[in-house]
């Protein structure tokens, strides 16, 4: 019998498997069959449908007491986290966008710590920081010539990393509280709201006459799994682990990254994003896989709340 705790950490494979197919797929028609702010609209405002289709099954209300965080999970989670990723995603490399998520797990500690008062235990202390080794040198030369790198584009990849830590820590009081699609429905609404101004403008000037086929399969990959499955599924585990260890799991992301873009170099013959991999990131990818490792061997009484 699988416990809860083991599909939890099945479930945030999954959905960082999805995230880092993201990359890829996404960075694959933006910005030139359709701007950023524009697909994040096409994102929350399916999201959005999607969740609420399914929640109408569940039967359960929000206190109004806890509306107020549901909000601010929304700004952060849904709005902001998605508006500053592909803002950013549509001028950097993929694999750069990739390793600066890495950096996530360390600004969630630091947010556990001050808002949830989590206890930081040994192994998870040593899986971090193992982690977070690989991830400092991947940050360090990633924006190294030859590369498709860009500033400004790592910049607000960062900045995502930002609200996306803090969502995780706010979020999780309301998880052991209500049904996981409960929260993501509402969570989706309000940042669909927050979102109409930078989004609804860019998407009414999309020219949706050139997408092709590979455009709508793209579009249908991000709503239906980057949107609906892998936000469902880090929910999920969000009740049965400690956001800490759920953002451990992004480190899993580059990995992917980098197996995506050496199979379409080496297969498929596209060299696009070949000159962003080097020995050096390789290698980091795997002191975070190590760490990742070590953080979700945590014993369940030191990880779950």
């Amino acid at each position: 019998m699988i416990s809860k705790t083991h599909k939890a950490h099945m479930a945030l494979f999954g959905a960082n498997l999805i995230y880092g197919i993201n990359y890829i797929v996404a960075k694959g028609i933006m910005p030139d069959k359709i701007g950023p702010s524009a697909f994040v609209f096409i994102r929350l405002f399916c999201g959005t449908i999607l969740f609420w289709i399914v929640k109408s099954f569940i039967k359960e209300k929000v206190d109004q007491k806890d509306m107020l965080r549901l909000v601010v999970c929304g700004f952060l989670g849904a709005a902001t986290n998605q508006l500053l990723f592909f803002n950013g995603l549509s001028l950097t490399s993929p694999v750069d966008a990739s390793i600066i998520m890495t950096s996530t797990p360390i600004l969630v500690l630091i947010f556990s710590v001050l808002v949830l008062n989590e206890k930081i235990t040994s192994v998870k202390l040593w899986g971090t920081a193992l982690a977070a080794t690989g991830a400092i040198v991947l940050i360090l030369y990633g924006s190294r010539p030859p590369g498709t790198g860009s500033l400004l584009g790592n910049i607000l990849v960062f900045l995502n990393t930002m609200a996306y830590a803090l969502y995780l820590v706010i979020v999780k009081p309301l998880i052991t509280k209500y049904n996981p699609l409960t929260l993501i429905s509402w969570i989706f609404l309000f940042g669909f709201i927050f979102m109409l101004p930078f989004g609804l403008h860019e998407f009414i000037s999309t020219d949706v006459n050139a997408f092709t086929l590979n455009t709508f399969l793209a579009i249908g990959f991000v709503v239906i799994f980057t949107t609906f499955f892998a936000y469902l599924f880090n929910i999920y585990a969000l009740k049965f682990v400690s956001p800490s260890v759920n953002s451990s799991y992004i480190y899993l992301q580059p990995v992917v990254n980098f197996v995506i873009v050496s199979l379409s170099s080496f297969l498929l013959v596209d060299n696009t994003y070949a000159q962003d991999i080097n020995l050096v990131k390789i290698l980091s990818c795997i002191l975070v896989i190590s760490g990742v490792y070590l953080v979700s061997k945590t014993k369940t009484a030191e990880t779950s709340h």
